[in-house]
This record gives C-alpha cells, sequence and structure tokens, in this order.
C-alpha cells in the first residue's frame, strides 16, 4: 500500500525544549550563548537541537536587536574569477567572528541589483559589502542611504558615498599598460572589451588607455561589443574581427584575463607571433595561477586581500559605529609576461 507522505514540519525550538525538559527561554539562551545556564543544562539543550535537527532563525533574533549576524555581499557574478576570491577574502574575516555571508549576483543590471538590495535589507543584515562601478538605480541608492547598518564599497575607487571604499588603481592599470605598448614601439595598438556600458571601472582603464595611447601620437583601433560577455569565447570572436580587418595591429588591450586567453588561443590557431608580431595584455591576473608556458602581461590585482581588507573595514564600522569613512585604493603594477 501507498502512503501520501504530509507536508514536512519545520523543527521549531519549542520542539528543542520538550525534548531538552527545559523552558523554551531556557532552550534560546543555551543555543545563543547567553545567560547563565548550567552546563549540563547546555549539553542536554545542545544535544536535543542535533538529534532533532534544528537550525536557528536568524530573523527572530533580529527582531529585538535590530540586526542579525548576516552581511550581504552584492557583487556583478561568483563565476568570475576575479569576485569568486574576493569573496573568499571576505568569510576568511567575517566566518571566525560569527557572520555569515549572503550572496547576490547583480550581473551588472541596476534593476537586479535594486531587488537584491530590498531582499537583503529586509534580513536586517549587520552590514553589507556591495561593488561599485555600476550605474546604480535612483531607488536602490536611496535604500542604501536611508540604511543604518555599515556599507562598504569594493572595486570603484571614486565613489566615496559610503561608510568605507576598497579598491585598486583602475584608472593607473590603464595608463601602465598604454605607457608598456608605447615604450615598446607598438604602431598599431588595439582595445578589445564587452559591456563597457555596464562597467564604469573597465570604461575607466579603457579611457586612461586610450588617453595615453593618443597623447603619444598613436592611434588606437577599438573593438567593442556591448552585449558579449566578457569570457574566453568573446576574446575569440572580438580579436578574430580585428584580425581580418586589421591584420598589422601589433598589440592588443584586452579588458580582462579571460578575454585575453580566448584572444591569445585564436591568434596561435591563426599563426600569428606573440609577441613578435603581436603583444597582449590585460587586466586582473587571474590567468597567472594557470600559467604553464603562456604568461600573459596584465596588472593582477590582489583580490583575497581586497576582500579581506573590506570585510575588516566592515568590523570596524560595526564594533565602533564611527562616521569616518575609509578609503583604501590599492596600488597596481604591471606584471610583464612572455605575451608582450
Amino acid at each position: 500500500m501507498n502512503e501520501t507522505a504530509g507536508p514536512k514540519k519545520r523543527t521549531t525550538l519549542a520542539d528543542v525544549a520538550v525534548r531538552a525538559g527545559v523552558s523554551q527561554m531556557t532552550a534560546s539562551k543555551v543555543l545563543r550563548g547567553t545567560g547563565s545556564i548550567s552546563e549540563e543544562t547546555r549539553k542536554r539543550v545542545k544535544q536535543a537541537a542535533s538529534d532533532l535537527g534544528y537550525v536557528p532563525n536568524l530573523f527572530a533574533g533580529s527582531l529585538s536587536s535590530r540586526s542579525s549576524n548576516i552581511v550581504a555581499v552584492v557583487l556583478p557574478s561568483i563565476n568570475d574569477a576575479v569576485f569568486g576570491e574576493v569573496v573568499a577574502g571576505i568569510n576568511d574575516v567575517l566566518r571566525p567572528e560569527g557572520y555569515v555571508t549572503f550572496i547576490g549576483e547583480s550581473h551588472l543590471n541596476p534593476d537586479s541589483e535594486e531587488r537584491i538590495i530590498q531582499t537583503v535589507l529586509s534580513m536586517q543584515p549587520a552590514g553589507i559589502i556591495l561593488t561599485g562601478g555600476i550605474h546604480r538605480t535612483a531607488k536602490a541608492d536611496q535604500l542604501l542611504k536611508s540604511w543604518a547598518c555599515p556599507i562598504i564599497q569594493i572595486w570603484d575607487e571614486e565613489d566615496e558615498h559610503y561608510d568605507g571604499c576598497i579598491a585598486p588603481d583602475h584608472a593607473r592599470a590603464g595608463r601602465l599598460t598604454a605607457q608598456h605598448f608605447i615604450d615598446r614601439g607598438v604602431r598599431r595598438p588595439a582595445y578589445i572589451g564587452a559591456e563597457l556600458r555596464k562597467d564604469i571601472c573597465a570604461a575607466r582603464r579603457f579611457e586612461t588607455f586610450k588617453r595615453t595611447i593618443c597623447e603619444a601620437g598613436l592611434e588606437l583601433t577599438e573593438v567593442i561589443d556591448q552585449e558579449l560577455p566578457r569570457q574566453p569565447e568573446a576574446g575569440r570572436t572580438l580579436v578574430a574581427d580585428l584580425m581580418r580587418r586589421q591584420a598589422d595591429t601589433d598589440a592588443i588591450y584586452f579588458l580582462n584575463d579571460a578575454m585575453a586567453t580566448g584572444g591569445l588561443s585564436w591568434l596561435h590557431e591563426a599563426s600569428f607571433s606573440v609577441p613578435e608580431q603581436v603583444a597582449v595584455a590585460a587586466f586582473n591576473g587571474t590567468s597567472l595561477a594557470h600559467a604553464i608556458r603562456t604568461r600573459l602581461t596584465t596588472v593582477p590585482i590582489e583580490r583575497l586581500k581586497l576582500g579581506q581588507v573590506a570585510a575588516k573595514t566592515l568590523l570596524e564600522a560595526i564594533d565602533t559605529r564611527s562616521t569616518d569613512k575609509k578609503r583604501e585604493v590599492f596600488h597596481v603594477e604591471l606584471s610583464r609576461g612572455n605575451t608582450s
């Protein structure tokens, strides 16, 4: 005979209290680590919670404290190697302090970011770490301005709107790469990028690169697709388009390492010699950890450290409630590989 299972019942604090033979107040104090409770009672309550698979309601405690132990982290994509390491750095600092992170992915979409911000604020977070360099909606901006918890912005060094700003020097990254090409004596430089209308920081790197190139009397060829993702496949597609139209291009600056690896793959397959015929450079340094024979010239970012510093800055703001705004811009340098 088949039995139809009924709806699952969530284990409650009351269930734990009954199992342990204590009041709900006592069970709550034990699980929150507060109150003067005997060690024997603590063990009994914790064992009951473990046996029943009880998970505390993180939001219940926030009704009185007005905040939870959640830190919201809003970023473009967790699949991006850059932000994956940033999150690892954030967790390195926050988890030992009892905080858990809630990750929201905006995919550089302002409306998506706005919805994420509304959601995380409903959780009454202890703090927020969000990625700058996005065209934030007016409503999202207002929500953030009106919320009392500390907010730290990462990645965009030019916005000091929140309680802290931790970011790499994007403008310097673009200038360094341009100057490297100029010093190398290139004559027909090009830039390959994607989604610059969405990504303010990438656009800033491009603008300083372009300005430096033009000030040196060189003409820059631009291949920018506003729809393609900033991944290796897009790098292959765009470099193929560039070299079919302008085969004498002798230097290419890619928006990031991912696009550069795709572009390099196409150049090798098409028998272009790198760096003899075409020099290649990029930004963020995500390719360096996997380099075997080809070491890409790039501007690496201390991604793990950036996350750690952002988390420490947030903790300081939570603990002190200081109104002082901290701004730290990471110094960047060009890492010269064998592609330029």
